[in-house]
């Protein structure tokens, strides 16, 4: 009898363990949501909505020729002058961008006229949270599972394990 309690007691501990972990891990967000990176979005909109932290991943995708997402400095931004302060390019259409840093990042498209016509925008990145694992976990926006499923289904495990130990 002694066995079944210490296993009623060790198995929630580790759930309750990885339903935590994986709630600390990286987000990844698809720019603009379900209407991607294209010049009928209001981006400063868009970025103000969420908190982005290091390790967080921005999905840009967008018709190949279209577009571009630029990353760049301030002024760059600013001016949407892309002759100088451009720091990374990506033009494949489906850009994933790691945000290795705490830090401002500023993004443009640089086709001409689409930057000052608004598809630009700057997010502000806040240090993470540490965890062991490096690979981020998509968020709801990406259309992938949210925090909620996850801690539901953490639930469900949980009580099938009990339910499986009863009848064991």
């Amino acid at each position: 009898m002694e066995d079944k309690i210490v296993c009623y007691v060790r198995f929630p501990v580790i759930l309750i363990w990885f339903s935590l972990l994986n709630g600390a891990v990286s987000e990844v967000y698809n720019v603009g949501d379900e209407n991607g990176w294209n010049s009928e979005v209001d981006y400063s909109s868009w970025s103000e909505r969420y908190n982005f932290t290091v390790g967080d991943v921005l999905e840009f995708k967008y018709s190949k020729g279209q577009h571009n997402a630029f990353e760049v400095t301030e002024s760059t931004y600013r001016t949407c002058d892309t002759s100088s302060g451009v720091l990374a390019k990506y033009e494949s259409g489906e850009d994933e961008v790691k945000l290795n840093a705490s830090k401002k990042y500023w993004f443009v498209c640089n086709v001409s006229g689409h930057c000052l016509g608004g598809m630009r925008f700057g997010i502000d990145v806040k240090p993470g949270n540490t965890t062991m694992n490096s690979e981020p976990i998509p968020s709801a926006n990406s259309g992938s599972i949210s925090a909620f499923h996850r801690w539901s289904l953490g639930l469900y495990t949980f009580a099938f394990g009990i339910l499986l130990n009863l009848f064991s």
